[in-house]
């Protein structure tokens, strides 16, 4: 990939924030940078993919009445309950990871040693057709490439291209399954196919453990970072300018950004 800037930033967030940060992020990708960021929410958030259909898949009656947050992310995919996690995010130029897919897989991989090493054997799940924008959780169903263990999801991923540049990030589940995203869906919803860590391993699982164990393994597939970064303050100023779109109403249960 290149000299990347690893950024620990393990102090959760909200989720309008986490969406700001990882847009700014990707604008820094466009200029030049490398980042990989890893990271927590707080509060606990909803997230919907970019062209996911919220307003008509999801409750937001239902939603404000337990108290729930919810942010709309810049990439796709489709809805992902942020709780006990850990959150990766990459943002890179796209010369030098080969195509979207290519990329896509190669970042799969470094999540794949980091679960390795925690005794945690992941396999990519295999190739097939994408599911509906509206098919519900994004961890009912899993897109190809992604990480399952007997059947069940324990990461999962979205992904953006702007320009030269591309934003990847992803859920790895610590504590918490995906079931909270039913009881706040219309209709039907397809069954969690979930599998947090500790359900896995049978032990509580931190987040700086597992922060630590993706740091580890991109610094096997990458090489270690440049430099190590605290609050990078070029970036959260650029966070702060994007606050608003993702803070709005609109943008999160229409995807229609406030001009």
């Amino acid at each position: 990939m290149g000299p990347y800037c690893l950024w620990m930033d393990l102090s959760p967030r909200s989720g309008w924030m986490n969406m700001a940060i990882d847009r700014a992020l990707l604008e820094c990708a466009q200029a030049g940078e490398r980042w990989v960021r890893l990271y927590g929410w707080d509060p606990p958030c909803l997230s919907f993919g970019r062209h996911e259909p919220a307003a008509r898949r999801y409750d937001a009656g239902r939603i404000a009445a337990l108290g729930l947050a919810a942010v709309r992310r810049p990439t796709g995919g489709r809805a992902v309950w942020h709780a006990r996690e850990l959150t990766y995010a990459v943002a890179a130029p796209i010369v030098g990871l080969g195509s979207l897919r290519e990329a896509y897989e190669l970042i799969h991989s470094v999540l794949r040693d980091a679960l390795a090493s925690l005794g945690v054997a992941a396999e990519p799940a295999p190739a097939r057709g994408a599911a509906a924008v509206d098919a519900g959780a994004c961890f009912a169903h899993p897109a190809g490439g992604e990480l399952m263990v007997h059947g069940r999801k324990v990461a999962g991923s979205a992904q953006l291209r702007d320009g030269t540049a591309f934003l990847q990030h992803g859920s790895v589940l610590l504590e918490d399954d995906q079931s909270i995203v039913a009881t706040v869906t219309r209709g039907g919803a397809p069954p969690d196919r979930s599998a947090p860590l500790a359900r896995l391993l049978g032990r509580a699982v931190g987040r700086e453990e597992v922060a630590a164990a993706v740091a580890g393994a991109a610094a096997g597939r990458w090489g270690p970072p440049a430099e190590r970064v605290g609050s990078p303050a070029h970036i959260l100023e650029r966070a702060e300018l994007h606050g608003a779109w993702f803070r709005s109403p609109a943008w999160t249960w229409t995807g229609v950004r406030d001009a």
